[in-house]
């Protein structure tokens, strides 16, 4: 019998998003490469991200906004912006991601790092499309953590078990070569045979950042710090090189302090900047891939879609990884020192002025990605849209391909 072709394809995405930029950018950047590529798909991002509403969504692509919640020091979440208790808030937004599925009935359900979702709160969705015969996809960054940690935090939030029965697939945004997230991790049922390695999710210019007026002339040295709520002690080191030797460094700077970064952090950041010629500083730009492309160099802590950036556009790089509290930044920083695509900056000597100065010296004669084969390491988008293509054929879908973008 001749399978009806069906009238769209659905691919519904889930980032958590109870802190910072990471998720949410991996994920609006997979879902405009799938709209990008072919015609009638449809991606809705389910989040919990409140400032989502600030980035740009191409036509189909949108997304639903769940009530936000907050990780706190102790590693332990509290709601963000309603005046109820967590246990309700988490009840509701399992509601909504729930009926949600059940509702746009996605043929693709990907879900972003974490397996079962915030405290589990995806658990009876992946069983409900599982039943109802969804491609359920997990994805993961090229590093998760150190081994032995991920082992023991999915092991506390009984992840195992789950994995095999729940996912069709394992997608692992990254190359084989920097090594396998979940290798190290105790799992009751072996799925090699599950997880692809897609490459890095390379970056393009879409329009919007391609015009985008710069706040400062170029060239200019980036500093970026992602969400920005951990990324005070870079920002000071950075600031503390040009207040002590800003005519000697090659390049004017512009930092960007990120959404989530303490107001009174900001407001005295700005300060000091102000005091100094060669410094510019704002909160937030969400074309920050433009900024990227449009720098000479760039100094970051090294989170999963900035170093995805970084070798997209080719910039010579220090990484200052964060070590608290997990050793992502910090393993996938070390490798990429390792192969010569960047510059790592050991944040232990955080005190030493001399170090961030000498460092920015010495960045304008550092090597670029594509030196140490970069571009080896990406067509991570590709990869996905590839996989997804033949999801889709396989469900009767028929995705025809859009014209190439001027």
């Amino acid at each position: 019998m001749t399978q009806l072709t069906k009238p769209d394809a659905r691919v519904l995405i889930y980032s958590h998003d109870s802190y910072g930029l990471g998720h949410l950018r991996r994920c609006h950047t997979i879902a405009h490469a799938l709209v990008r590529h072919y015609k009638s798909i449809s991606v809705l991002i389910l989040t919990g991200s409140p400032i989502i509403g600030r980035f740009d969504f191409r036509a189909r692509v949108d997304f639903v906004r769940i009530p936000g919640v907050i990780k706190l020091y102790d590693g332990d979440y509290t709601s963000l912006g309603l005046h109820i208790d967590l246990s309700h808030t988490m009840a509701i937004r399992e509601s909504i991601i729930y009926n949600t599925a059940l509702s746009f009935s996605p043929d693709i359900f990907l879900v972003d790092k974490e397996p079962l979702g915030l405290k589990g709160e995806v658990k009876h969705t992946l069983k409900m499309l599982k039943a109802l015969g969804t491609t359920n996809i997990l994805g993961l960054r090229d590093v998760m953590d150190e081994a032995s940690a991920l082992d023991r935090e999915w092991s506390d939030k009984g992840i195992p078990p789950h994995i095999d029965p729940l996912f069709d697939q394992i997608w692992v945004y990254g190359p084989e070569s920097m090594g396998n997230p979940l290798e190290g991790v105790s799992l009751p049922d072996p799925i090699d045979h599950k997880v692809h390695f897609t490459g890095y999710l390379n970056r393009r210019l879409p329009k919007a950042a391609i015009n985008q007026p710069l706040p400062l002339e170029q060239p200019y040295l980036l500093v970026t710090t992602g969400g920005g709520g951990d990324g005070v002690d870079l920002v000071d080191w950075v600031l503390r090189a040009y207040e002590a030797a800003e005519n000697r460094l090659p390049l004017p700077a512009l930092i960007v302090l990120g959404p989530f970064m303490p107001s009174e952090q900001r407001e005295a950041f700005a300060e000091r900047a102000s005091q100094l010629q060669r410094v510019k500083v704002i909160t937030f730009n969400n074309h920050l891939e433009g900024l990227i492309a449009k720098a000479s160099a760039v100094v970051s802590m090294g989170g999963y879609n900035t170093f995805c950036e970084i070798l997209s556009f080719n910039k010579p790089t220090i990484i200052v990884p964060r070590k608290t509290p997990r050793l992502e930044q910090y393993i996938r920083a070390s490798k990429a020192s390792a192969r010569y695509l960047i510059q790592m900056v050991d944040p232990d000597d955080l005190q030493d002025t001399s170090r961030m100065v000498n460092a920015l010296i010495e960045l304008e004669q550092a090597p670029t990605p594509s030196e140490a084969k970069a571009d080896e390491m990406l067509g991570g988008i590709e990869n996905v849209a590839s996989r997804v293509y033949q999801i889709m054929c396989e469900r009767g879908h028929d995705l025809q391909p859009n014209q190439p973008e001027e």
